[in-house]
């Protein structure tokens, strides 16, 4: 794998881009693999990597019936935060951010990581109990987040409305580290090193079949023809589910569109993300100047990825609420992703009923920002056969044990 640098697009430069290399290997799928991972979005890439980088592991395929990040990793709003109220949600997720930082270097890829701030803004006094709350358990968890009150927040965004006709802004939670990333250079950069570390990515292979004998999983039947393997590991957002029933086991998810849109360009007019849960919107600028945003899932389960008219109203009236200078802004397009949701909000990280076979899902609508923490537990129980620290409490025992891990409850969203 030739290094990307200054020098070398320099170089290519003088010889017309003749000499780039393909990103990553167009592989033909092997007959027997230590490790089948279904899923090449963010968390199946970052895993396969980290199983090549932290434990030495590369006979791996990654099987995916689409193309590359073609699901939720390229269907998501792009934020990042860590800021949650519990310690297990918290630690997770810190390590994600945390590794973000550093991950255009570690992968020899601009993932455009911008760490321009996020604020949640506090619009009942409820929510503003609970700000306060997670705030503390911030402080107390190391991770760097603070309650700022209504003037703070209008210097932080000048463009905000304070006193909106529903709900005026009564204070926020602002983590200044948090930020966004380009999601499809996630994926690239993850594939990409993985690739040429030995893993096997394999697109326009989708997974029919799962075979298993009285010991557990043995392989898993394709469209492009059977691969055996010693572990298996289903990492395939909203439709875990059908692969989890194809398996012969149950996992208790469901599945619902969440949906976003862009605005046409304009100049910079918001240079963070602002969240405000109680009205459900949320929005961002993107490089190219485009307003990003986003809002809650449907209320109905369907796996569609198109957006609908209903629910972009509902969210657009609300920004506009607290937003009011974008009211004329033409939308330019809109889409949905099909997220994967548990009672507790909080993902599932662990073994199944059937031995060697993994899963890694219910990330709901804040997968995005996990993928490198995600990436990097779910490596370390494939490696092991084991869930490590950051994993252990996220197992699919938890529901039958009563051992939830509630953000809805603390935080009224789990964005």
């Amino acid at each position: 794998m030739k290094r990307y640098s200054a020098f070398a697009l320099a170089r290519e430069a003088f010889r017309n881009h003749s000499g780039w290399e393909r990103a990553w290997r167009a592989a033909v799928p092997k007959d027997e693999y230590d490790v089948v991972i279904v899923g090449a979005g963010g968390h199946g890439l970052a895993t396969a990597y980290y199983l090549a980088k932290n434990h030495g592991i590369s006979n791996v395929a990654v099987l995916e019936k689409g193309w590359l990040g073609g699901g939720n990793t390229g269907r998501n709003t792009t934020i990042i935060r860590s800021n949650y109220l519990q310690d297990e949600s918290a630690a997770i997720y810190e390590k994600a951010r945390s590794l973000y930082e550093t991950l255009s270097q570690d992968l020899n890829y601009n993932i455009m990581f911008s760490p321009r701030g996020v604020l949640m803004l506090a619009q009942t006094e409820h929510e503003l109990r609970a700000w306060k709350r997670t705030a503390h358990a911030n402080r107390l968890a190391g991770i760097e987040s603070e309650l700022v009150d209504p003037q703070q927040i209008k210097k932080i965004v000048p463009i905000i409305n304070l006193d909106g006709p529903r709900y005026p802004v009564l204070g926020g939670l602002w983590q200044p580290r948090g930020g966004t990333a380009r999601h499809d250079a996630v994926a690239w950069g993850y594939a990409r090193k993985a690739s040429a570390m030995g893993v096997d990515i394999i697109q326009q292979c989708e997974v029919t079949g799962v075979d298993r004998d009285a010991n557990g999983v043995t392989g898993v039947q394709t469209s492009k023809g059977a691969i055996r393997c010693k572990k298996l590991c289903f990492i395939v957002a909203g439709s875990s589910g059908l692969l989890a029933e194809m398996a012969g086991f149950r996992l208790p998810i469901e599945s619902l569109a969440l949906q976003a849109t862009v605005s046409e360009p304009i100049k910079p007019i918001i240079d963070c993300v602002v969240m405000a849960n109680t009205v459900h919107g949320y929005l961002s600028q993107s490089d190219k100047g485009e307003l990003v945003i986003g809002g809650g899932t449907d209320g109905f389960n369907n796996y569609t990825q198109r957006g609908s008219f209903q629910h972009i109203e509902e969210t657009i009236r609300a920004l506009i609420e607290t937003f009011p200078v974008i009211s004329r802004l033409k939308q330019l397009r809109q889409w949905g992703g099909i997220v994967d949701i548990t009672g507790d909000r909080s993902p599932i990280i662990g073994k199944t009923p059937v031995p060697g076979i993994f899963v890694n899902c219910g990330w709901g609508t804040g997968g995005f920002k996990a993928i490198p923490g995600s990436g990097w537990a779910t490596a370390e129980m494939l490696a092991t056969g084991e869930p490590g620290v950051l994993a252990q409490s996220f197992s699919l025992d938890r529901f039958a044990e009563g051992r939830m891990i509630d953000e809805s409850v603390a935080a009224a969203v789990a964005h």
